[in-house]
């Protein structure tokens, strides 16, 4: 190893990516975002509803292979970062349906259409191996963000009646919410994951008008069963995202489904896979 990689090694472990410039050679592509910008402020650079990608090269498959961001489970977030033309975004600003794109648009930029998916059947828990092409994934198309002026959204719980006024989760708040769970669980010693009543606290925004983090903590705590499951339904139903279904079909039992497509970094490099 000479010199030169060694310090890009480095720098890759210490959760780094070198500073470069954008190689003229190196193509780039612009992708539409599943939210079509409609959901970040005005003025960022996200809310054009697109874009600009820089192809993968070698480099980026070194931050997909790097041991230590594979550990850290931070490999996919570096490669996201390194290939995202515009510096001036936050990749933790991103919301993740739009992160998801991302994820897509990369793979097949990186490695092709064709991704060999290993899926354990619901069934008889078979695990079966299959093509898909992920260049067919598409969209959701979805009203309400389509005329969202801002990622602020209203939902009256059909059994209490509480007006709750919430957001949709960004790459941010997603990370926040595992980190309040891993501190959790250290400091209470928690038996039961509280993952349900921490993505709620993280979302809600207002209850009935009130902005207080604490009210809206004990709202959350108390709410019921119904309520929960009515806006943790609402809230997935207006996600701008990409549709990962597809037909499911076990060659063991025969069981058919559809089912979401699963992501993980050997949807990257699936030659990590031992």
């Amino acid at each position: 190893m000479g010199p030169d990689e060694k310090t890009i090694q480095e720098q890759i472990a210490s959760g780094q990516i070198p500073t470069r410039q954008i190689n003229a050679d190196v193509p780039t592509e612009e992708i539409e975002l599943p939210s079509k910008g409609k959901l970040y402020p005005e003025g960022h650079p996200l809310a054009t509803g697109k874009i600009l990608l820089r192809y993968p090269t070698a480099r980026e498959e070194d931050i997909l292979t790097s041991r230590n961001l594979l550990q850290k489970g931070t490999a996919v977030d570096m490669f996201i970062r390194s290939i995202i033309v515009d510096k001036t975004i936050n990749p933790d600003d991103i919301l993740l349906g739009d992160k998801n794109a991302i994820i897509i648009a990369s793979r097949i930029m990186a490695y092709g259409k064709d991704y060999q998916a290993q899926v354990e059947c619901p069934s008889c828990s078979e695990k079966n191996t299959f093509g898909i092409d992920i260049s067919t994934f598409e969209s959701k198309t979805i009203d309400e963000v389509d005329k969202a002026l801002s990622n602020d959204f209203e939902f009256v719980l059909p059994s209490s009646k509480a007006v709750v006024r919430y957001k949709l989760l960004t790459d941010r708040d997603f990370k926040n919410i595992d980190n309040i769970l891993k501190s959790n669980k250290k400091s209470l010693r928690l038996q039961t994951s509280a993952e349900m009543t921490t993505r709620l606290k993280v979302t809600i925004t207002s209850i009935n008008g009130s902005d207080d983090r604490n009210e809206i903590k004990n709202f959350v705590d108390t709410m019921l069963s119904i309520d929960s499951k009515a806006l943790r339904d609402e809230m997935n139903r207006i996600t701008p995202d990409i549709d990962l279904k597809f037909l499911f079909e076990c060659e063991n039992c025969g069981h058919e489904e559809r089912m979401t497509m699963p992501l993980g970094i050997n949807f990257f490099w699936p030659s990590t896979e031992q």
